[in-house]
């Protein structure tokens, strides 16, 4: 399947559990609602919940069952992004096209939106799927996103990112990059497909071995992020273009150029693929959402 067809398949059934997840606007408290949702229905590619719902498919449960917990995700995800933009973060003012959260509803508004989309994630997550039979599924898939998610994951990344511009001159920057991007993005795209491939009831090894393919995947996702911030237009992105370098941040082509970091992402690509051989044709569907990874022009 072509990758875009999946990510459009994907985002219908994936919207849809959002909307029925979110909180309702005129729900009170209302402002808060309104972030929420402004943030989370705002659009994106659902590329986690697709690789999820990707991995799911190497199993025997049906994908419309699994969708909740795949949406929980996004509301993750969405939650980085408020976070991510903020004025003491990144400090930016658009994110998929729009004024950020904060910009629209005020710093202090963002910030709660953000921690009330990540505790509603895992509310999600610890219902989702419903039945006795998912019980234990429903206990390892929690464990693998609050790790991938936390300390020794995304966060964990994003504090590296934060102290990656007061690195030491005879520091080896690109290991330290590759650590924020591995932490900051990798982890959670690994967890992603780990989830599907868990409530899908794959064993541990499988599992294992998927949750590897996409923190790989991830790397190579990140690296042809800063790829598109070079070369993208804030129309093509839905964000700032060429921010990083405005902001001195550490981005692979600020220390390897472009035409080698494209290189890097390919190679980290394709030991990702090289995680999907025993799944044969049967995980296609990933091979294409990987490759759509660097491929991709926003």
């Amino acid at each position: 399947m072509d990758p875009t067809a999946c990510l459009e398949r994907t985002r219908l059934l994936i919207d849809r559990c959002l909307d029925r997840l979110l909180p309702k606007e005129e729900e009170p408290p209302a402002t808060l609602h309104r972030a929420m949702r402004y943030s989370v229905l705002a659009g994106g590619k659902r590329l986690r919940p697709a690789l999820a719902l990707a991995g799911a498919e190497l199993g025997s449960e049906p994908i419309e069952t699994l969708a909740p917990a795949a949406a929980a995700l996004e509301l993750i995800h969405t939650y980085s992004l408020i976070h991510d933009d903020l004025p003491a973060m990144d400090d930016d003012g658009l994110r998929r096209g729009k004024p950020t959260c904060h910009v629209v509803f005020g710093e202090a508004h963002a910030i709660l939106a953000g921690d009330a989309l990540l505790t509603l994630a895992f509310e999600v997550l610890a219902r989702e799927p419903q039945g006795e039979r998912f019980v234990p599924r429903r206990l390892e898939a929690v464990r693998r996103v609050a790790k991938a998610a936390g300390p020794a994951g995304m966060v964990g990344g994003q504090t590296a990112d934060l102290e990656a511009a007061r690195l030491p001159a005879a520091a080896d920057r690109v290991a330290a990059l590759e650590f924020v991007h591995r932490h900051k993005t990798g982890a959670l795209l690994g967890a992603s497909v780990a989830l599907g491939a868990v409530l899908g009831g794959l064993s541990r090894s499988e599992v294992d071995r998927l949750e590897r393919f996409g923190q790989k995947v991830g790397l190579a996702f990140q690296i042809a992020d800063d790829v598109l911030d070079v070369e993208g237009s804030d129309e093509t992105l839905g964000k700032t273009a060429g921010k990083d370098q405005k902001d001195h941040k550490l981005t692979y082509p600020a220390l390897l150029g472009v035409e080698a970091s494209r290189r890097e992402a390919k190679r980290q690509l394709e030991e990702a693929l090289g995680e999907l051989e025993p799944f044969g044709a049967k995980a296609q569907v990933l091979r294409e959402l990987g490759a759509f990874a660097i491929e991709r022009r926003s």
